[in-house]
């Protein structure tokens, strides 16, 4: 790799802009994942549309090419998020804290803000990547039912709804989407400032656009454990 691409990657803004570029990614990723989950508690039929997106998912080859693209952008999202909230940190000590510069201030108390978000959602992802899609994967307890195919479907509608009676992993799980709320509604628009994608024309209609998507989208994937822990008390 040449030497200016390297310099570049490691450079601070070269960190922002592969910050600004695997935030916008998993921002997209986000509502694919959430018009799929939706099919758990939309869906009446005791899981099959959302055990046949299930296998959907996990045997096409397309997706599953996207899918270790995904985890990749994940874990260099959530590295680069560190570095650069190491580097902000570094930043702040050397100027210490009599510095009077406004901006400076603001940018320092947005990569805490950031960082320490960062950090719990990192957390929820392992959570919730051990809880399902390690069993799934690596696990017998995920059972095989079959609808009429030629070829058996693993059961993961039951593993969700299991878990989903457990009021603390309920409860963890909303905390989570409120930490990703808070987290969206300053990366979206913040993705796009990186970019040099910002404007007096559209600048406020990307701000509209990104407060709603950090609204809307984490309010549906809460939903989700709560509607499903209330059928299941029932």
């Amino acid at each position: 790799m040449n030497s200016w691409i390297v310099r570049f990657l490691t450079s601070s803004i070269g960190k922002k802009i592969i910050m600004a570029l695997t935030g916008l990614f998993l921002i997209t990723f986000l509502a694919v994942h959430l018009a799929g989950n939706l099919q758990l508690i939309m869906a009446a039929d005791g899981g099959q549309s959302f055990n046949e997106y299930a296998y959907f998912m996990t045997n096409n080859p397309v997706i599953k090419f996207t899918s270790y693209g995904l985890y990749a952008f994940i874990l260099l999202h959530a590295i680069q998020g560190i570095l650069l909230w190491l580097n902000n940190k570094k930043a702040r000590g050397a100027t210490g804290y009599a510095v009077k510069n406004d901006r400076v201030a603001s940018a320092t108390k947005s990569s805490i803000y950031m960082g320490s978000l960062g950090t719990v959602i990192l957390i929820f992802i392992i959570v919730h990547m051990v809880q399902f899609w390690a069993q799934m994967k690596f696990t017998d307890n995920v059972g095989l039912v079959n609808y009429g195919a030629e070829y058996d479907v693993k059961d993961l509608y039951t593993l969700v709804k299991g878990a989903y009676t457990n009021i603390w992993f309920v409860i963890f799980y909303v905390v989570s989407m409120i930490m990703i709320a808070f987290h969206l509604a300053h990366g979206f628009e913040s993705a796009f400032q990186t970019l040099g994608l910002n404007h007096p024309k559209w600048s406020p209609f990307i701000r509209v656009i990104g407060r709603a998507y950090s609204i809307l989208v984490p309010l549906g994937f809460a939903a989700i454990p709560i509607l499903m822990y209330i059928q299941n008390q029932q």
